[in-house]
């Protein structure tokens, strides 16, 4: 089931978004899970609590906080979900830019843009993979191409966060490094230290003691996991390249 959020101030627009989107989910056999809030502050009392939703649409001009500004603060604790923004002024089609925003509905919408729209968030799911995460208090979803690696600290571990626009986080799990190693082994995860589990896929260099990342992080690797690390790293290299050559 698609959960999805409708954040907007009109009525109207609200009523017609929801018959769309049902409309597209029956026409996809896609059960579609929608609910309404009036205002930014309405449904980040409730997101903040619940962190339940797959797909935000957001009207960009609403009351006390625009759908900008809500975006915002939804963006510091999850750069997963889906954003779309609605707006009747062709002027704000730019704006959601730092906010990641996934696609934007100029009103008047219709079935057309929205199954469109739809179709481009389905895509993009389907093409990411994700991990899920405890933190001290919340459940976290996560892309596992925005985790370069993960190392074992107290009694779970501490997480590093990558994207490809430079901004680089931690983020402290419950979880241990063992239970990390089986969720993300499958997704291009290896070990190369007993402390350390780092992404082939995010190495930059690898030298006998010290592994550097594309974010600029270095980790250590152990004398006996070097020549598994330095295969794997080799391996996907050349795929890579056989790959743009074969284009």
């Amino acid at each position: 089931m698609i959960k999805i959020a409708i954040i907007e101030d009109e009525q109207t627009h609200t009523e017609l978004l929801s018959s769309y989107l049902r409309t597209w989910g029956a026409a996809q056999g896609q059960a579609v899970s929608i609910q309404t809030f009036l205002s930014a502050e309405s449904f980040l009392f409730v997101w903040e609590e619940t962190n339940d939703f797959d797909i935000l649409f957001v009207d960009i001009q609403m009351g006390k906080m625009n759908g900008v500004e809500m975006a915002g603060k939804v963006r510091e604790r999850d750069r997963e979900i889906a954003i779309v923004f609605t707006t009747g002024i062709a002027d704000y089609m730019g704006c959601g830019y730092e906010v990641e925003a996934l696609h934007y509905l100029l009103k008047p919408i219709s079935m057309e843009k929205v199954g469109a729209c739809m179709d481009k968030v389905v895509r993009r799911s389907e093409k990411e993979e994700f991990a899920l995460v405890h933190g001290r208090e919340e459940t976290v979803k996560i892309a596992v191409g925005h985790i370069s690696y993960v190392e074992a600290r107290g009694h779970g571990c501490v997480m590093e966060t990558y994207d490809r626009d430079g901004s680089c986080g931690q983020m402290e799990i419950t979880e241990s490094i063992s239970e990390m190693e089986r969720q993300l082994g499958p997704h291009g995860f290896i070990r190369c230290h007993r402390s350390y589990l780092c992404r082939v896929e995010s190495i930059c260099r690898i030298g006998k003691n010290e592994i550097t990342l594309d974010s600029g992080s270095r980790i250590p690797v152990s004398r006996r996991m070097y020549a598994e690390v330095n295969r794997a790293f080799i391996a996907h290299f050349c795929r890579n390249q056989d790959g743009r050559n074969e284009g």
